[in-house]
This record gives C-alpha cells, sequence and structure tokens, in this order.
C-alpha cells in the first residue's frame, strides 16, 4: 500500500515533533520532511513532492496565507491548517479556506485528549489526500454586501436545511450568497468546532443578502435567515404554531458527528415532511445520508451536490447510494432549485 507522504510546516519545533510522532504513527501515512517557514516549504516541496502539507498561518519570513495563496496559484495541493483557538485565528483559517486549504484542526495544547486528536489530525489528512484540488485565483478579501435594512420577516412555513463537512465552508458560502433576501428560513449543519462556527457566520453574514447567525435554542426559524450550528451542539427543528422554531441539546455524537446532519434532518422530516427541502453538500463520511432518506420518505424535496463540484465526493456519495436524494445537482444549481421549489410550495398553498 503506497502511503500518504505529508510535508509538515510550522515555525515550532515543538509542534512539528508532535505532528510528525502523530502522523509518522499512522501505517498509512509518511512523514517525508518538514520545514520551518515556508521559504523552507517551498523548496521542500519540489524536493519531496509530498501529497499533503500541514501548514501554519504565523510563521517567520512569510506569513501562511501569503504562502497558501501563491501555493494553490501556482502549484495545487491539498493542505490542512494548523490554527490557533482564538478569535482571531479563527478569522485567519475562515480566509485559509477561502484561498483553497482543503480543512483545519487546532494545535494540539497539551496531552490531555491527545489520542482522540491524533484520530482527528490522520483522518483530515487522508481525506485532503482525497480531495478534489484545482488551481484557483486568490478571491478578494470578503467585503460587506450592500444590504438595506433587514425587513420585518414572518415565521417560515415551509424550511431549507443544509448538511456538509469538509469542502463544506466555501460551499455553503457559494449557496448563501445565491440566495435572495427573501425566501424560507435555512436550517444548517456544517462540522466545524467552536470557535470558528462563530467566526464562520460572521464572516459569511458580511457577504450575502440574508441574515446569518448561530442557532440558538428556541428561535423562531424565520423568512430570510440563516442557522448555523453552534460547533458543539446538535440542532433540530421543532414544531411552533405554524411554523418551527430551534432546540439544541448536548447529547451523545451521531453519526461520529456533534453537531450531526442526521440530527437535524430527521427532526426536519418527523415536523415538515412536504414544507422541506434539503441538500446534502460535500464532505467525507456518511452523516446526512440516511437523515436525506428519511426526508425524502417524508415527501420531502432533497438533493445531493454531485461528483464534479465536491471537494469530497462522500456523503453525497452515500445519500446517492441509498437512493436518498431526487436530484443530483452541481453546486451552482443547489440555491436556484431550492428557491424555484419553495415558489412553487407556496403557490400550491402547503
Amino acid at each position: 500500500m503506497r502511503r500518504t507522504k505529508v510535508l509538515i510546516v510550522d515555525d515550532s519545533s515543538v509542534v512539528r515533533q508532535i505532528l510528525t510522532e502523530i502522523l509518522g504513527s499512522a501505517p498509512d501515512l509518511e512523514v517525508v520532511g518538514t520545514a520551518c517557514d515556508p521559504l523552507v516549504a517551498r523548496d521542500k516541496i519540489k524536493l519531496l513532492s509530498p501529497d499533503v502539507l500541514t501548514l501554519d498561518v504565523e510563521m517567520p519570513r512569510m506569513d501562511g496565507l501569503t504562502f497558501l495563496s501563491n501555493l494553490m496559484r501556482l502549484r495545487p495541493m491539498p493542505v490542512v491548517m494548523i490554527s490557533t483557538l482564538t478569535a482571531k485565528g479563527a478569522d485567519t483559517t475562515m480566509r485559509a479556506l477561502e484561498l483553497g486549504a482543503v480543512d483545519f484542526i487546532p494545535k494540539p495544547q497539551d496531552s490531555q485528549g491527545l489520542r482522540d486528536y491524533s484520530e482527528e489530525l490522520c483522518q483530515k489528512v487522508r481525506t485532503a489526500a482525497r480531495a478534489r484540488i484545482s488551481q484557483r485565483t486568490p478571491p478578494a478579501p470578503p467585503q460587506a454586501a450592500p444590504r438595506g435594512p433587514m425587513p420585518v420577516m414572518g415565521a417560515s412555513r415551509s424550511v431549507l436545511a443544509l448538511g456538509a463537512s469538509t469542502g463544506g465552508v466555501e460551499a455553503l458560502g457559494e449557496v448563501f450568497m445565491a440566495l435572495p433576501q427573501e425566501g424560507p428560513g435555512v436550517v444548517v449543519v456544517q462540522h466545524i468546532p467552536n470557535p470558528f462556527a462563530g467566526a464562520f457566520a460572521q464572516r459569511i453574514d458580511l457577504r450575502c443578502q440574508r441574515k446569518v447567525e448561530l442557532a440558538r435554542h428556541g428561535l423562531p426559524v424565520l423568512d430570510g435567515h440563516i442557522y448555523l450550528a453552534p460547533g458543539d451542539e446538535h440542532l433540530r427543528v421543532v414544531p411552533q404554531g405554524s411554523g418551527f422554531k430551534l432546540a439544541l441539546s448536548s447529547e451523545e455524537k451521531v453519526s461520529g458527528h456533534r453537531p450531526s446532519v442526521d440530527v437535524l434532518f430527521e427532526s426536519i422530516a418527523e415536523v415538515a415532511g412536504p414544507r422541506a427541502c434539503a441538500a446534502l453538500l460535500t464532505g467525507m463520511g456518511q452523516d446526512g445520508a440516511s437523515g436525506l432518506l428519511s426526508l425524502r420518505q417524508a415527501g420531502a424535496f432533497t438533493m445531493a451536490q454531485d461528483e464534479a463540484s465536491c471537494v469530497v465526493f462522500g456523503m453525497p456519495r452515500e445519500a446517492i447510494r441509498l437512493g436518498a436524494a431526487e436530484a443530483v445537482v452541481s453546486l451552482e444549481q443547489v440555491a436556484p432549485t431550492m428557491m424555484s421549489w419553495a415558489l412553487q410550495t407556496r403557490a400550491s398553498g402547503r
């Protein structure tokens, strides 16, 4: 079996040593080298041809974002960011994903929980190695979208739902920006830890017509709003009058995740049925596939993102295999298909 070759780029010798030990202990991974800054990394990429890069942000001689931007323009390859658990670190990580990084993981803090951390890091590197990477021009930094005062929005009588994992931050951003201000409320599960979920919500709220916010327990689902699950709680939709409200819980992980797409989708299948439209987007694993099937069986309109537009075609593939997706669509078709469904649903009086 060919092992995945990894190059570690970090200015901390301690972090380089920890990551080397973790990744080197996996039988299918091989650390072919380390670099203390991007200039050294540039030479080692040419020499060692790694399959995946782990990349720090704050480094001497060249910062990680500048290096990542150049890398994705000149020699695209899978990159997993090693991020700090701070508000500044979270915002920088969101920018790294916009520039083309496949995924991210917080820096190892101490020996507590190191086993779980090791498993997560190895899995993210394996997933990155299988990701679809393309050459890209660095996007402009996000600018606030021209948006007037938010009109008063009533309770949603129907609901739109999205689930995503690896590659989902950028995919969801594209969908959100393509949605008009009016229309049913959107509930979303993206596999993302705190405080990164809050940074993502704030960042994308600047760029789209809708109000994007972290879900809070008991919030009503309103038209024109997007609600993102926090990074450590399950999100459900429950009845409230003729509409819906949000419910959060800290129960055990489902499908290996909290929040879980399956938990969200199955709650919507139970309370909304044909008044729901859902899409399962890019991501590794199978979270959301059985929930999407429950939605389809309950009369909802269901979609899976197609392979060509996915960074990782894991979750959508599993949904398609189960027969959970009524339609398989490209990423750019998700928002217009949802809005077309919403117009038809409103016209039918559901």
